[in-house]
């Protein structure tokens, strides 16, 4: 199941989103519009909910949730982008990093 999570996220939603992988969340953020699309099996999957909900593919970084020791990861094939001086799976850019943290506790932290 993928969530837009605009508000901060509910417990039940972290549950459901994590019935696909298991230990973790697979996560699209727009770093403008500060929410993000999670659940699924891939991030692209979440990229494309976002996408329909009006965020541009420039803003949309892909990450992980993991719940259990409340820790973001940065690895992603939807990272790749050479346009955007990012020509590896990980977000090498440490703002846009920090962005996505922010947005991630924000809506997920502590649940």
């Amino acid at each position: 199941m993928i969530y837009l999570i605009q508000e901060r996220g509910t417990k039940k939603q972290i549950e459901e989103m994590l019935e696909t992988l298991g230990s973790y969340i697979k996560l699209a953020v727009d770093i403008e519009r500060g929410l993000l699309a999670g659940g699924g099996e891939y991030h692209a999957d979440c990229e494309a909910v976002l996408l329909e909900n009006g965020s541009k593919q420039v803003d949309i970084w892909g990450a992980d949730w993991y719940p259990l020791t409340q820790e973001v990861g940065y690895e992603s094939l939807i990272n790749i982008r050479p346009r955007q001086n990012n020509r590896s799976m990980e977000i090498q850019d440490p703002v846009i990093r920090e962005r996505v943290a922010q947005i991630v506790q924000q809506l997920l932290g502590g649940l």
